[in-house]
């Protein structure tokens, strides 16, 4: 392989246009990063649908690091960036060894899938990659995202997340498509129906509200069911936490 080119000023043409590249969020984002060697490994082995909408644009490795053996087969071109500049780009007190800059392709479309998870305004960026991670591993299709939900696609998401939109395909909503599913809201309501009575067959769709102050201020469709936990002690639990006992429940009666 060619030596690859080196850069060490931010003031650098090619590096302001890759940071101009991966600025943008949320529907307007083309561009995002995978930082780190085994970001990049997780995406490489994902391979599927939603790992196959980040298409790889180009590598860039810490200055004086080996190449990666992804490297060479992806064909993408290589850089070589000076310690600052990796660090500025992982937004992080120590530099990534290795990162990839990948475009970042359009949102699937067409009818809901059997089990949708509906992350609806969870704002930290961690958790909403354990929502996704937890729906992903109870064999959950399709994440439908609320309005106010963070960025799944920024560099520090997918890195918090160790990429769990690469798990399954990600998308997101202006109205709540409703359909003959069976829609369910996480809250502990007194009219929730606890968990172990609800009906969780299939086409089955689990909203999970913001991590603060849940429902509160958001006009639900009749339609859409509260459905509650039971719990001892104390008023509420992690939306993550939430999210993945109710999509463990429901794989647990498949």
């Amino acid at each position: 392989m060619p030596t690859p080119l080196l850069l060490t000023s931010r003031a650098n043409p090619r590096f302001k246009s890759i940071l101009a590249q991966i600025a943008a969020s949320g529907p307007k984002r083309t561009h995002t990063l995978l930082l780190g060697a085994k970001l990049i490994e997780a995406w490489a082995e994902a391979r599927g649908a939603a790992a196959g909408r980040l298409q790889p644009a180009l590598w860039m490795r810490l200055e004086g690091e080996k190449a990666h053996p992804l490297e060479r087969e992806l064909g993408v071109n290589v850089l070589e960036l000076g310690e600052t500049l990796m660090r500025d780009l992982g937004d992080a007190g120590s530099p990534s060894s290795h990162a990839l800059l990948v475009e970042v392709g359009p949102e699937p479309e067409g009818p809901l899938p059997e089990r949708v998870i509906v992350p609806w305004a969870i704002q930290d960026p961690g958790n909403l990659g354990a929502v996704l991670r937890s729906a992903a591993a109870f064999g959950f299709d399709l994440a439908l995202l609320g309005p106010g939900c963070a960025d799944p696609f920024s560099p520090k998401a997918l890195r918090g997340s160790m990429g769990a939109a690469f798990l399954m395909p990600v998308r997101r909503f202006s109205q709540l498509p409703l359909d003959e599913g069976r829609w369910y809201a996480l809250h502990g309501a007194p009219q929730a129906i606890p968990l172990a009575e609800a009906d969780l067959r299939n086409p089955l769709r689990l909203l999970v509200g913001n991590e603060g102050h849940g429902w509160r201020a958001t006009d639900l469709p009749e339609t859409v069911r509260f459905l509650a936990i039971p719990m001892e002690g104390i008023e509420s639990l992690n939306a993550a936490v939430a999210a993945g006992i109710a999509c463990y429940e429901t794989a647990r009666r498949a």
